[in-house]
């Protein structure tokens, strides 16, 4: 099962909000949040996912597309933010973390001004890939989607703050994790996360929540999406999170399905 993993970076970030003068919180908030929703509607469109890592920088599970796809979402975005330096390094890998990796040595490896890793850059653009001759088109991306079961009685006991720190201590907590299992998670507001998690079995999955659970007292359901893309491997994945209420209000409780669509 090999996936594709994009980051996606804003360089010279630093220097750039600097540039904003000391009233640039708010500017680069709004900033931050055009970017996202920009970059998720390009790649939403063509079948991706994109998730916040840090705010300069950004993390996608590309599967399927190509050198000229990437090339037309950063020729898009420079379009919409011409004030900005974009970078998009493309990895590939058995495991999500493997992806990451080789999508972060194209970034170094340029540094190191390797110029074959150099796909396609001018002044705003930059492309890099370390296997410009080797593009997959087996791919497979497997998601899980976890929510706190039964949230709402947490939400009548805490104030929202308190609740933003217990789901923060967990987030961490499952970070650690699934980064054994060479998984990548991200938190999606809420009580809702989502883990890059390609050839992690459900027995795993299982004794991850079991952790959780007897470190924090929280019961997580998840919904397992295995598709050929992103984009349809989330959506397999939060089907499968709603399947487990729907069983759930029939008074069967199965906190883990999956539904594959390949």
């Amino acid at each position: 099962m090999i996936i594709q993993i994009t980051i996606i970076k804003i360089e010279d970030y630093g220097p750039w909000t600097l540039k904003l003068g000391s009233d640039r919180e708010a500017q680069l908030q709004i900033f931050q949040a055009k970017l996202y929703s920009d970059l998720q509607k390009m790649f939403s469109k063509r079948d991706s996912i994109v998730y916040f890592n840090r705010f300069d920088e950004l993390i996608a599970v590309t599967n399927g597309l190509t050198l000229e796809d990437h090339l037309s979402i950063e020729r898009e975005i420079n379009d919409m933010h011409k004030d900005l330096n974009i970078s998009m390094s493309i990895g590939i890998g058995a495991t999500p973390l493997e992806a990451n990796i080789d999508a972060y040595n194209s970034r170094r490896n340029h540094r190191l001004l390797d110029k074959s890793k150099l796909i396609y850059s001018n002044d705003q653009i930059q492309l890099l890939y370390n296997n410009p001759n080797k593009l997959f088109t087996d791919m497979l991306a497997q998601i899980l989607h976890l929510d706190i079961d039964n949230s709402t009685k947490v939400s009548n006991t805490l104030s929202p703050y308190e609740i933003t720190t217990r789901i923060m201590k967990m987030f961490s907590h499952l970070i650690e994790l699934f980064i054994e299992q060479k998984s990548m998670t991200f938190f999606l507001g809420g009580d809702n996360f989502m883990v890059i998690s390609n050839n992690v079995t459900k027995d795993k999955v299982s004794l991850i929540i079991s952790k959780i659970y007897a470190s924090q007292n929280i019961k997580l359901n998840c919904g397992i999406g295995v598709a050929r893309t992103g984009r349809k491997a989330v959506q397999a994945a939060t089907e499968a999170l709603d399947t487990i209420r729907n069983l759930r209000e029939r008074g069967i409780i199965q906190p883990i399905y999956e539904i594959k669509w390949i």
